[in-house]
């Protein structure tokens, strides 16, 4: 298959382009986007009142106070509507491949496999993101979490970090669905297991920790992130993580090529 010469510029604008034409999409039914914004805000609120309440009764969640608690949930909506704002293509996957659309992926001038990740780009979680971004300033402004200038510097870094790991997922979801052609099961677990992560994963049980760290990386993605701010992780980690998402990064990308050697068309 042919390379596809990739241009910074001409990728930002087609992905500004795809972002708009979904908007507008969202916009014919301004309603039922009121509500998805509604329940967004809802199931936040409901999840942080209960976390504040769990811990405000037992004033620790594994040696962790409220403040800091709040700091790993916070850190986990931040990673988890980014990466599906810029990646909410792999929810539309599955189609492509049962209606032999993917063939015109294939066949169009852009790389398929930025065209499958960022062909639909969900505006209304930036509109969510936004006052999540700015709560959280707030939040260590207030010196609600004492952290340093380090910490804040390894929490940018490592938030960066988890975006690469979860693009890296979400890559290997879309390789399993170009081989077996299913895809909303896998990112289904996938939601479920970062889900985990809305806590700090300090509080399973030790080989649990390690499936989340190693295997599939939920502490990376979520839980790292905050404890390099609050001065909690060591450098050898923060290099760890880095490396890790350099490897599964790769290793998707690899396996992508791999799936698509193997992809039978719709017509074959």
């Amino acid at each position: 298959m042919k390379n596809k010469k990739f241009s910074i510029s001409k990728y930002s604008r087609v992905w500004w382009r795809m972002t708009m034409a979904g908007f507008n999409a969202d916009l014919t039914n301004r309603f039922a986007a009121a509500f998805f914004l509604m329940g967004k805000f809802l199931r936040f609120s409901l999840f942080l009142a209960f976390l504040i309440l769990l811990v405000g009764r037992t004033q620790t969640l594994a040696g962790y106070n409220v403040q800091q608690v709040v700091f790993f949930f916070l850190t986990f909506n931040l990673v988890d509507i980014i990466s599906q704002f810029l990646l909410r293509g792999v929810y539309h996957f599955r189609p492509l491949i049962v209606t032999g659309n993917f063939d015109f992926i294939l066949t169009k001038p852009l790389n398929p496999l930025f065209s499958s990740l960022a062909r639909r780009t969900d505006i209304l979680d930036l509109l969510t993101l936004i006052p999540l971004v700015l709560y959280i300033i707030f939040f260590l402004a207030s010196g609600q979490v004492v952290t340093t200038l380090t910490g804040i510097l390894f929490y940018l870094v490592l938030v960066l970090n988890a975006l690469l790991v979860a693009l890296a997922l979400h890559i290997i979801v879309l390789c399993i669905g170009v081989l077996t052609t299913e895809v909303d099961h896998l990112i289904w677990i996938y939601r479920d297991l970062t889900n985990m992560g809305r806590v700090p994963i300090d509080i399973y049980r030790e080989w649990l920790r390690g499936f989340l760290i190693f295997v599939i990386p939920v502490g990376v993605l979520m839980t790292f992130p905050a404890k390099a701010l609050m001065g909690l992780l060591s450098w050898q980690w923060v290099l760890f993580s880095i490396g890790l998402s350099v490897i599964f990064l790769w290793g998707s990308i690899r396996f992508w090529r791999y799936a698509l050697n193997r992809y039978s068309s719709a017509s074959s």
